[in-house]
This record gives structure tokens, C-alpha cells and sequence, in this order.
């Protein structure tokens, strides 16, 4: 064992006892993130506005501090973006994390010297609580890919931005340096698929042994190594041993990457943003990962089906349950407050306090009143792949309101690694899934008001094209699962039989 390994497994003790104390004591842990947020903004623009100084409690806080998104708090952003100082948060922000917008363009979200090291820090404990858990570290010695955006960095009025990853970059421990890949020359090439053939010639002499990124472009580049070489990922890379992920659900990638890595390798989940740094698999033994609740962060909970209510109770900490679908809202050492970043999530675990990723508040489908979300479709999918020999690459589902013949429906958009070999079998088992979890969608097919769910085969690369040709091909860019209308599915090409 390396000195690096065992140093590694000595801190990662310490970590774990420190995440203890916290992750024992939730209630306080938040209201001590809460206390310090309210008295160090109380002098801002937005603490002014808000009469921070008045502000004793949750209860008070809600009375002066209303949910906003990030159109409601642009009046604020802009002024930080045009240079003003002691806005949302003391001073100037050191970075910018620039986002794509939906009505307004990009979207600048504020890093500060007080938010910005908890991003660093809690990526480094997800690993190290890896290592406490399972004893395995000797993959510290190898070599460790980060599948992100280009480090390059804008100054916009005297502040620099760029996307997360790549700012998160500049902040890679000494440590880490001789062991991360790509070089530096390579990460800042901006053509996705170029970049991931560089990244596979750079990295194919190379002992990889950590890989992570969000899982539809890591498959890419595992394609490209496996179309290069003939080999299954696991044979070019043998201490390849973790995968480190987040942005999206890997279920419905977990039998392909089977398949081209041609062997198990274990994984840690993490749920990264602009915003914030909110939580990470803590353990291998249980389903969802770690609310970190003494991180900046002052988290406040709504109901999903309240959300779009009139004054929906908000919820802390201490006051969740179990299996609630909840928006999650954020106020943060960053300067955003009670805003609302759009995910939604359910808990997995009250002690320690731990979370799955549901979906998006914007991303569903309720065409016919049936509101089906992100999470349903996931297990719907995982349901049908489980119980199928198929293998996908890709999906997205939309409704279909007005067929040329028969009842509307949903359709699921899928491209297939390998399609299955009992294709009615596989839709139905989508079907079944669905109506189980939702019972609004249920009564819509028992009523024949919706006929079943129909699966398309979407042409080979179908997904990375429509990517691309919206400009959001690689990176941390997402496709979203499902959309209340056809704009996404009408765009994708269809197989041809």
C-alpha cells in the first residue's frame, strides 16, 4: 500500500467523524446555517430590502422573503453582474457560473469565497467516504479522468466566468495534479466529439483508474475506446475500479455500461449545481445520498403538488417525511435566497438525512391531467430493462395528443443499444410500471381516455445530433426525460426498419 492510500484511509476517518457530528445533529446544524447567512447579508441590498435585521426565525423569514426563481431574482443578479458590490452577499462574488437560461438567456449565478470551497470540499468527502466505507484506496495511485466543461474562463466587470466544472478545475488539490486527465490543452477544446477523441488517444497508454462525468457522455467516450481499440473498457483500463457520476438517473445506463466495460465497477452519486453543493452517496449499502446540512446551505422544503399554490407551507429539516415528492429551495452563502432551483426530490432516509433526485418542477407530463414526473418514468424504464434483454443508449418521453388515428398517447422515445427481442412485451411492461406509480394515469387508460404507451426507435445517434444541433452537445448539459410537449420528440430522427 502507497503512502498516498494510507494517508488517504487515515483522513478519510477524520472526514467521516466530522460528517457524523453534523449528520447527527440536523435540526442545529441548519438553524446555525441560517443564523450565520441572515447576519452576515443583514447590510446587503437584498438584507435591507428584506428587513434582515428583523429576522429572528424560519417564521420571519418566510414573511419577508418570498420563493423566487432565478427571473424573479434577476433584478438583483443584474445589478452584481453589472459590478455593484454588497448585493445578495458582501462584496463582489469571485466567480460567475454561467448556465443556459429558459426565457432569459443565460443565467449568471454568483460563486463566493464562502461557497465556493464547499463545492471542492464536498466532492473530496464523497470519495473519502468511499474509502472509510469499503477500505479501498488504492486507486488513489492511478490515474483519474473528469469528463467536464473547458477551464477556460470570461471576465465579465472585472469577475471571471464560466461553467462549473470548469471553474471547479482551477481548484483540483496538488495532490490530485499529476493524476488527473485530461491535460489542460485538451479540457479546453470546445468541439465536444473532437475533445473526446483527443481525450481518447491521451488517455488509452494511460492506468485509469476514477472516471466520472454525467453518464451519457462518459458513454461516449467508452464507445470511442471500445470502437478503438476492439476491448472492453475493463481490459484497457484494469484498475479501472470507480465511477463517479451525477446530473441524471444511471439505471437506465447501468446495463450498457455493463456491456463496455464488460465487468461490475462500483460508483458514487453526487448532486452538484451552480447553486450549490447539495449532497453525495455516503454509502454503498443504501439507497441516496447525504443531504449536507452544514454547508452554506439553508434548505426549505414545498410539497411538489402545493408548489403552484398560493402561499404553500414551507417546510424545514426537521418537519420532512419520508417518500414526499418536495421542491427543494435554497438560501445560500452565495447570495441566493429562498430560490428555487427547480429539482425536485424525495427522502430516502431520515437518519441520517439522505435524498434521490426526482425530477424537474418544469419538466413532467400533464397533457390529459395525468401529471406523470421524472421519477416515475425512470422506474418505469428500469422496470422494463430489467425485465427485457434490451440495452439503452437513450430516452425522452412527450405526449401525443393528436394521433392520426385512435386515442392520444404517451411516446417513448428510445434509442436501443440493442432493442428487445420482445418489443409489445417491453412496452407493456413501461405500461404496467406507470400505472402502478400514478394513479392519474391509470384512470386515464382504464377510462379510455389515453390508449397505452407506444415506444419509437430513435435512429442511431439520434440523441447526440439533436444535442448538437441545439448547441448543447457534452459538458454538463442534460437531455430531459420527459416535456409536456413534442418540441424534443419531434426533432429526433426515427429508426428506420
Amino acid at each position: 500500500m502507497s503512502f498516498k492510500s494510507t494517508a488517504a484511509k487515515w483522513f478519510a476517518a477524520m472526514v467521516d467523524r466530522q460528517t457524523r457530528r453534523w449528520a447527527s445533529a440536523p435540526v442545529a446544524s441548519q438553524q446555525k446555517v441560517f443564523r450565520e447567512l441572515i447576519e452576515k447579508a443583514r447590510q446587503t441590498a437584498f438584507g435591507r430590502d428584506h428587513d434582515f435585521g428583523s429576522i429572528r426565525d424560519h417564521a420571519d423569514f418566510v414573511r419577508r422573503v418570498p420563493v423566487r426563481d432565478y427571473e424573479a431574482l434577476r433584478p438583483y443578479v443584474d445589478r452584481v453582474v453589472a459590478g455593484d458590490e454588497d448585493i445578495l452577499w458582501p462584496g463582489k462574488p469571485l466567480y460567475f457560473a454561467k448556465t443556459s437560461g429558459t426565457t432569459s438567456g443565460a443565467k449568471y449565478i454568483p460563486l463566493t469565497k464562502e461557497s465556493m470551497p464547499y463545492h471542492i470540499k464536498a466532492a473530496r468527502n464523497a470519495i473519502l467516504s468511499y474509502i472509510h466505507e469499503t477500505g479501498k484506496a488504492d486507486f488513489v495511485d492511478g490515474k483519474m479522468i473528469f469528463l467536464q466543461g473547458s477551464p477556460e474562463l470570461e471576465t465579465k466587470n472585472g469577475i471571471q466566468l464560466g461553467r462549473l466544472s470548469g471553474i471547479v478545475a482551477h481548484y483540483v488539490p496538488g495532490y490530485l495534479q499529476r493524476n488527473r486527465m485530461p491535460s489542460w490543452e485538451t479540457n479546453c477544446i470546445d468541439d465536444w466529439e473532437t475533445k473526446v477523441d483527443a481525450i481518447v488517444t491521451e488517455t488509452l497508454p494511460e492506468r485509469m483508474a476514477v472516471i466520472s462525468g454525467i453518464p451519457s457522455w462518459v458513454q461516449m467516450y467508452f464507445e470511442k475506446l471500445v470502437e478503438r481499440t476492439g476491448k472492453p473498457v475493463g481490459d484497457i483500463f484494469p484498475d479501472f475500479s470507480l465511477f463517479i457520476y451525477g446530473g441524471v438517473n444511471f439505471e437506465p445506463y447501468r446495463r450498457r455500461f455493463r456491456e463496455l466495460i464488460g465487468r461490475e465497477v462500483d460508483s458514487i452519486e453526487l448532486f452538484p449545481a451552480s447553486e450549490g453543493f447539495f449532497a453525495y452517496q455516503d454509502t454503498q449499502a443504501e439507497k441516496g445520498m447525504l443531504l449536507l446540512l452544514d454547508a452554506g446551505i439553508f434548505y426549505e422544503f414545498i410539497k411538489a403538488d402545493t408548489f403552484f399554490d398560493e402561499n404553500p407551507r414551507r417546510y424545514t429539516i426537521g418537519e420532512v417525511e419520508m417518500g414526499v415528492n418536495y421542491a427543494m429551495i435554497l438560501s445560500t452563502n452565495a447570495g441566493l435566497w429562498a430560490y428555487d432551483i427547480g429539482d425536485t426530490i424525495a427522502f430516502t432516509s431520515l437518519a441520517p438525512y439522505r435524498v434521490v433526485v426526482t425530477g424537474r418542477l418544469k419538466h413532467y407530463i400533464s397533457a390529459f391531467g395525468e401529471h406523470v414526473i421524472g421519477k416515475e418514468v425512470e422506474e418505469a424504464m428500469r422496470e422494463a430493462v430489467a425485465g427485457s434483454d434490451a440495452v439503452i443508449q437513450e430516452f425522452t418521453v412527450a405526449p401525443q395528443v393528436n394521433p392520426e388515428t385512435g386515442l392520444p398517447y404517451h411516446e417513448w422515445l428510445v434509442e436501443f443499444g440493442k432493442e428487445p427481442s420482445d418489443p409489445d412485451a417491453f412496452a407493456r411492461a413501461i405500461d404496467t410500471s406507470l400505472r402502478k406509480q400514478n394513479k392519474y394515469y391509470d384512470d386515464l387508460i382504464s377510462g379510455k381516455v389515453l390508449r397505452t404507451a407506444v415506444v419509437t426507435s430513435v435512429a442511431p445517434g439520434g440523441f447526440t445530433a439533436y444535442m448538437k444541433s441545439i448547441g448543447k452537445l457534452g459538458g454538463q448539459n442534460k437531455l430531459p426525460r420527459l416535456g409536456n410537449d413534442r418540441r424534443i420528440a419531434d426533432a429526433l430522427p426515427r429508426k428506420t426498419r
